[in-house]
């Protein structure tokens, strides 16, 4: 009886090898084109900021200044964007605090995910040379990332916006607030509770009632988010009064 010959294991591997690396290709170049698809600032709010006389705003695709051009305070945030959102859509609703004297540094993380972000915190900070005292923070994906920062020795507090840490902070000693939105389906209501345990005892937590996730910028709805029920001035201001209470404390 004949035999049929055997094809080399080489000519077998090949094929495969070459749909697995297509395949992985495929997927590499998938991932860069959603993470360079953002969710992109609105206009009026960066309006709104470039035409305020208290604060001046400077903005690369990188990054977002905003110093104050009244007297400053000394004190610094560097803030984190969220998960594909343009660095741009905090610019107003984090310039109250810049009115009040506080320099801001809106960052936009590695490919647009914080979890990818691997620069010292120096480098956010040499943006803005001259402050005293920084604090770091982030909204969603970037507070994650913030936690991770907050042990900087260059790190005065946190800063959580709509989020919360994956690790235990609660032995770090490091002042906390987190600012949450009443209505947001992403970093809802439960898991923020849930998180406290990873802060320290005397972390501050503010509830802002009808605010969702996307409530804390101006980038439009998010999906899986809940509906908000506040308008974005008085969002602004509940956010601005948070932040300044919590940055002026001893």
């Amino acid at each position: 009886m004949a035999t049929r010959p055997r094809r080399p294991i080489g000519r077998i591997l090949k094929p495969v090898a070459l749909a697995i690396a297509t395949l992985l290709v495929a997927v590499v170049v998938g991932f860069l084109v959603d993470a360079h698809t953002t969710y992109a600032a609105e206009l009026e709010p960066v309006q709104a900021v470039a035409a305020d006389p208290a604060v001046d705003i400077a903005w690369t695709h990188g990054d977002v200044v905003m110093t104050p051009t009244g007297p400053a305070n000394g004190t610094g945030l560097v803030f984190l964007a969220g998960a594909k959102v343009d660095p741009l859509a905090y610019a107003d609703k984090l310039s109250g605090i810049v009115d009040a004297g506080t320099t801001v540094v809106i960052v936009r993380p590695i490919l647009n995910f914080a979890i990818f972000e691997f620069r010292p915190f120096s480098t956010f900070t040499d943006l803005a040379p001259g402050v005293d005292d920084w604090y770091v923070g982030g909204h969603s994906l970037g507070g994650v990332k913030a936690c991770q920062y907050a042990t900087d020795a260059d790190v005065r507090g946190l800063v959580l916006l709509g989020s919360y840490c994956a690790g235990d902070l609660s032995d770090s000693g490091i002042p906390v607030l987190s600012v949450s939105g009443s209505e947001d389906g992403l970093s809802t209501p439960a898991k923020i509770d849930a998180s406290r345990a990873d802060l320290p005892a005397d972390a501050r937590f503010v509830v802002i009632e009808g605010a969702n996730h996307a409530s804390f910028g101006d980038y439009g709805p998010q999906p899986g988010d809940g509906t908000a029920s506040i308008d974005d001035e008085r969002m602004r201001a509940r956010l601005t009064t948070a932040l300044d209470d919590f940055l002026a404390a001893p």
